[in-house]
């Protein structure tokens, strides 16, 4: 068969217009499950400073004659902690003749741009705060950085050979040799924080050691709510001798590292949120600069930890 002699066809007409969809698919993940867990805090200087304390140990030989005299228990004090803020921006620039032209899935160029933008920015942050990076107080030449999660946790940790651990923000941990993730390995961490007073309740991870972790028989089910029998929240649990922990995977923490947290010891603090503002125009174009200026504050590291060194793969 054959198209009849004549026929005018799609393959011949001139002036069709595009078939272009009005939506516009971004594939890129930008969930940021650290940031949104944690508490928001608020900073007044470049260098954001708080207190930690603790007390004293249990005593079972606390026992006092009738009628003797008080003594004075002694006192300590309290831990100051600080951590230097970080800025952080993205840059949007559209020319003119780019706003002024009629464009598919988005009314305007430079708003679009703004927003992908936007999203980045919060994802830069994510993986900052997460990294095992010491803070940088930085000067006229070299930008201030805040000290990462992986310098942060020091009391309750699991090492590879070879690993040791990072102090209070200030040094960054020293990787050791990778292992497999196993069950007994965790076990021990969240041992050592109970101990030690802490009350995990999230475990956050990347994909392989939450595939790995899937594996363990502590892994239980998921949330559902009593009253209506609809799955509310497809949260992993991991059901631990000392509560249960949500398994949050993070596409933006080290893949090799597996942070047992208690979430409401931890905070993202800002001198500056999240904010929008247009830079001068010096052409035929518009730029907007989104910026930040955070820092992470680790109330009391004592009450999470982490099993550092693990295989990727």
């Amino acid at each position: 068969m054959a198209t009849p002699s004549g026929t005018h066809t799609s393959y011949t007409v001139i002036g069709e217009r595009e078939d272009l969809s009005d939506i516009i698919y971004n594939v890129d993940p930008y969930d940021t499950p650290f940031m949104a867990s944690i508490r928001v805090g608020e900073g007044s200087q470049v260098l954001h400073e708080w207190q930690s304390d603790s007390f004293a140990a249990a005593s079972s030989s606390n026992a006092v004659l009738e009628g003797d005299e008080a003594t004075t228990d002694s006192a300590t004090a309290t831990t100051r902690l600080s951590n230097s803020m970080q800025i952080a921006d993205k840059v949007a620039r559209v020319s003119g003749t780019a706003r002024a032209s009629r464009t598919a899935g988005r009314a305007d160029e430079l708003d679009y741009q703004i927003e992908k933008r936007a999203i980045e920015l919060r994802t830069d942050v994510e993986s900052v705060v997460l990294r095992n990076g010491a803070e940088a107080t930085g000067d006229t030449t070299t930008a201030r950085q805040c000290g990462g999660i992986g310098s942060w946790i020091t009391t309750n940790t699991s090492n590879g050979s070879g690993g040791s651990d990072g102090s209070l923000g200030n040094t960054a941990r020293t990787d050791g040799t990778q292992r497999d993730v196993t069950e007994a390995l965790l076990k021990s961490v969240i041992q050592s924080q109970w101990t030690n007073g802490g009350k995990p309740d999230c475990l956050m991870c990347g994909a392989h050691v939450k595939q790995e972790i899937s594996t363990f028989t502590g892994n239980a089910t998921r949330f559902k709510s009593a009253e209506d029998k609809q799955l509310v929240a497809a949260i992993d649990l991991y059901q631990s001798d000392f509560g249960d922990l949500e398994i949050i995977p993070n596409r933006f923490m080290r893949s090799r590292d597996l942070l047992v947290l208690q979430k409401d010891l931890w905070a993202i603090a800002y001198l500056r949120p999240f904010h929008f503002h247009e830079l001068a125009k010096t052409g035929d174009s518009d730029r907007i600069q989104i910026l930040v200026e955070f820092t992470l504050e680790s109330s009391n590291e004592a009450g999470s930890g982490a099993v550092w060194d693990l295989n990727t793969s």
